[in-house]
């Protein structure tokens, strides 16, 4: 799998992971650039300076900023592995169930924002949703370095489990309780829906509750990402104060 950009390219040196060569545009002489060169060097990776036709061609595209990375297959991991970590840094886990996301850049922007809030991983089904690809990490901004995604059989599964582990969902449906007048705290599961159906009949049957974000506008509905933010910046809002 390849990656591009700055930002995705640092973060996946700086996770670790398994970067199997490191294609850089001849000729950069900016600070951030030889930073992430200094990085890949100290990490024992092989950098390769070319020109930018040949990252062009590499990356798909010329929006690469002059790092081309390619890297093993992302590592998804299991639902326990999300439920442990938030064990491990002794707080309520905090968890995002994506029923749907079918476009790579929304998920790579909920990536991102899950990531900015703490959020101890995302949750994405087998079928009908994106998977973790070069796109999704370069719109993350390297987020997607630095979160648990675990992919399960269907979400309704996951629901089911996660509240048998005493998570309590919610689904983000436009019909719910409004977000500003609901109680985010503790072991909390949200569900997002995809770009045109929303969360699932079946999904939505299960959650033990639903949230919402009132509108004021004539559109009335938000793009699923940014719907995301508001929500899980809403739930860190209540943990702080």
């Amino acid at each position: 799998m390849k990656i591009f950009g700055k930002n995705a390219v640092l973060e996946a040196i700086k996770s670790g992971a398994t970067i199997d060569k490191l294609i850089v545009k001849k000729g950069l002489k900016d600070g951030a650039s030889q930073r992430i060169i200094d990085e890949a060097k100290a990490a024992g990776i092989r950098v390769s300076f070319l020109e930018k036709e040949v990252l062009d061609k590499e990356a798909g595209s010329p929006v690469h900023q002059g790092f081309v990375a390619e890297v093993t297959d992302f590592n998804y991991c299991t639902l326990d592995d999300i439920l442990n970590k938030a064990k491990g840094a002794a707080r309520p886990p905090f968890i995002l169930l994506l029923d749907g996301i079918e476009d790579p850049h929304n998920l790579g922007s909920i990536l991102r924002v899950a990531e900015c809030a703490g959020v101890d991983g995302v949750v994405i089904p087998r079928h009908r949703s994106a998977s973790i690809n070069s796109t999704v990490i370069k719109v993350s901004a390297g987020a997607s370095a630095n979160i648990l995604v675990a992919k399960v059989v269907n979400i309704s599964d996951a629901i089911e489990y996660l509240k048998k582990s005493g998570v309590w969902i919610y689904a983000c449906d436009m019909d719910g309780q409004s977000v500003y007048k609901t109680n985010l705290k503790g072991a909390i599961g949200l569900v997002i829906g995809g770009e045109d159906k929303g969360v699932g009949k079946r999904a939505r049957g299960l959650c033990d509750g639903a949230v919402s974000i009132p509108m004021k506008g004539k559109t009335g509905s938000l793009n699923a990402s940014v719907a995301t933010g508001v929500v899980v910046f809403e739930k860190l809002r209540q943990e702080i104060l």
